[in-house]
């Protein structure tokens, strides 16, 4: 489809007076899509999305956008409130990208998304929120984790207990379960894999295995918090992304790849999307979580992804754009 009669707004999310570099890396990503849609001839404008429902829609109805390319990944710094931008769009009957309201709200919640994942058949660690009993199995780990945050915002290596460690029982008997849960730890490998619409269909880019380097056996492998945001971190410094894999790994890349395809299909994804993984000491793979509406900063993985497959970050937007369902052919 030709864009360049189009008009788009880029929605972000108005940030904290004090922000974080998880919270201010949208402004990288506001810039990267302008950089873009400037090359495909797009004209645009940028908007920021709060918690003033009525300011943002008279905004959005005075600049009349024929899209909108939504960067919203919270509201008022809260992830449990990024449906509000999609709500908003479905309201005002605007396009936009990112995926849908129901899929966005549906992928915002971890747990809403683990169960999805089970009915669907894929692959999952076990996880506990609060229902019957807690009971962990001798000679596992467990992780504690937000539901609803993202960037690894609250989660880091001291989130991780032994089944047999006794902080684990009283950190289940104090938590609030409409905010955390317990999942599973899976020691093992990580990777990232990003998936990007096409006119045949979505394309899985390569995969990325997150390598954590000096380690010590015992420091367990989180992409927490600091090895995401803390540049002075041991965590930062020791944990970096690579596409380069041997011919032994052929058979389980392939696997991943088509279990992001089931993925897409089943949480019915537009335009982009990245699920992460962990891959046991067996090899086999569980999906931690599906991101439908991924950073795609310039240091983010999907960008990488792009690069090592040879695709221009703006042929990825014009793919994004072109994949939202009224434009759909």
């Amino acid at each position: 489809m030709i864009l360049k009669n189009l008009k788009g707004v880029i929605l972000y999310n108005e940030l904290s007076a004090n922000a974080g570099p998880d919270e201010a890396d949208v402004l990288d990503q506001v810039n990267v899509v302008a950089d873009a849609l400037n090359s495909l001839g797009i004209e645009h404008t940028t908007l920021e999305f709060s918690l003033n429902l009525q300011k943002v829609q008279d905004r959005l109805m005075a600049l009349n956008p024929d899209f909108v390319f939504n960067l919203v990944e919270s509201v008022n710094n809260k992830g449990n409130l990024i449906f509000l931008a999609p709500a908003l769009l479905n309201s005002l009957s605007i396009p936009y990208t990112g995926g849908t309201l129901e899929t966005i709200f549906l992928t915002t919640s971890k747990t809403l998304t683990k169960e999805l994942m089970d009915k669907a058949n894929l692959p999952t660690p076990s996880w506990y929120q609060g229902k019957g009993n807690f009971i962990a199995e001798s000679g596992r780990k467990y992780i504690v984790k937000p539901i609803w945050e993202d960037g690894s915002l609250g989660l880091d290596e001291n989130c991780v207990y032994d089944a047999t460690d006794p902080a684990l029982v009283k950190q289940v008997e104090a938590l609030n379960f409409n905010t955390h849960f317990v999942e599973e730890y899976i020691d093992g490998r990580e990777f990232n894999i990003s998936i990007l619409a096409g006119p045949e269909g979505p394309t899985v880019l390569p995969p990325a295995e997150i390598i954590f380097d000096s380690y010590a056996p015992s420091k367990p492998k989180v992409v927490g918090y600091k090895a995401k945001w803390d540049e002075s971190s041991f965590e930062y410094l020791h944990t970096h992304r690579t596409f380069d894999f041997p011919e032994s790994d052929g058979k389980l890349l392939k696997h991943l790849q088509s279990i992001c395809i089931d993925c897409w299909n089943a949480f019915s994804i537009n335009g982009y999307a990245r699920v992460d993984f962990r891959v046991d000491q067996k090899g086999n793979p569980y999906i931690l979580e599906i991101n439908v509406n991924p950073c795609i900063s310039p240091d983010s993985g999907f960008y990488a992804a792009c690069q090592k497959a040879s695709i221009p970050f703006n042929e990825a937007v014009n793919r994004i754009i072109n994949d939202i369902p009224k434009f759909k052919s």
